[in-house]
């Protein structure tokens, strides 16, 4: 008996500034986990890491993760990607510094 499928949102990070990104329905990598694409079907999941892997000058690191489904769109449901919509932990830059100000 196979497994259920748990929704998943496609994430890697960007090439040139290693940021976290997150592959959005309309094909945007945005960094925001709330605008990524929640997909539920195991087929439709495999496409869409295809197409985000052959974004090698976009993106590196591309990968499946967990999600759910919350009020203002996907949320994680594991600690290292609810770490990752964060940012770096050592000081605030990126998204900690954009949330800021």
């Amino acid at each position: 008996m196979s497994r259920r499928f748990t929704p998943k949102v496609v994430t890697a990070n960007r090439l040139r500034e290693g940021d976290v990104v997150y592959l959005t329905a309309d094909d945007r990598w945005s960094p925001l986990h709330h605008e990524a694409e929640l997909i539920d079907d195991e087929a439709h999941a495999q496409m869409r890491l295809l197409h985000a892997a052959a974004q090698k000058l976009v993106v590196v690191g591309a990968y499946l993760a967990d999600a759910k489904a919350g009020a203002q769109g996907p949320e994680p449901t594991h600690f290292r990607e609810a770490f990752r919509t964060r940012g770096p932990s050592n000081y605030n830059h990126g998204k900690q510094a954009d949330l800021a100000g």
